[in-house]
């Protein structure tokens, strides 16, 4: 009786069943985490959920899975798919950015500026890990440690509008006004739909720098590109919203 298994083994070889069940395998996982990158993460994850049953070693199936548990919600199941890749690859940076990203959702940021901080222990130039811990720094009111980040970040990946969105933030937590809203000009530059910007920079300009045009103005950016914040913002000056975009 024990033999039988390898005897079937053998047989279903001779006959490249074992090949073609490989096959079917690696499709799963590439239909899976196909699924995952365009977004479509219910049917990602019941294809990872069966490829997993069949290979539940497979810790690339399990990073995959757990972005899509994240991204639905599900961070405590996510946070243990990232913990069991990373115990066969303690030093992988994509998944413990994927696990430091997670206890940031979690607002476990402590947590989480020890993770990013191991990555960027295995990569110095990690821009990712950079923003991610500055952003925890700075909402743990830690703020010259998180514009010392996000400055590297911002070095790092010059062309990435969040980088400046959340320097920016951190300056305003200053009160460093002037240069906040030169961060929030550049990230609306290099993205010009980034409609949370306009609410930071029309904030700004309303609140500190007394220029109530120019916030009238971001507002109604913001506003067109469907923030309710800016709408809102606008309502309380007596403007009326341009149209929104579709």
């Amino acid at each position: 009786m024990r033999l039988f298994p390898i005897t079937l083994m053998v047989i279903l070889a001779g006959l490249g069943i074992t090949s073609g069940l490989a096959q079917a395998g690696q499709a799963l996982l590439g239909k899976g985490m196909e699924a995952q990158k365009a977004g479509r993460n219910e049917e990602a994850l019941k294809l990872l959920n069966a490829y997993l049953d069949r290979y539940p070693q497979m810790t690339e199936a399990r990073y995959y899975r757990a972005l899509a548990l994240n991204t639905l919600g599900r961070k405590k199941e996510a946070l243990e798919d990232v913990d069991k890749a990373l115990a066969d690859n303690p030093q992988n940076v994509k998944f413990l950015l994927a696990k430091g990203t997670i206890l940031a959702e979690m607002e476990r940021r402590p947590e989480a500026i020890l993770i990013f901080t191991q990555v960027i222990n295995c990569d110095p130039r990690n821009a990712e890990a950079c923003k991610a811990r500055g952003d925890c720094l700075a909402q743990e009111g830690q703020f010259g440690e998180a514009i010392a980040d996000l400055d590297r970040a911002a070095r790092l990946a010059p062309l990435d509008p969040w980088v400046f969105n959340k320097r920016g933030l951190a300056w305003f937590c200053q009160g460093e006004y002037q240069k906040a809203a030169e961060d929030f000009s550049t990230a609306i530059r290099l993205q010009p739909n980034l409609a949370i910007s306009y609410f930071f920079r029309g904030s700004i300009y309303r609140h500190h720098l007394d220029q109530p045009h120019k916030a009238a103005a971001d507002f109604q950016e913001g506003c067109r590109l469907g923030s309710s914040l800016c709408c809102g913002e606008l309502e309380k000056m007596g403007v009326k919203p341009a149209a929104k975009v579709r």
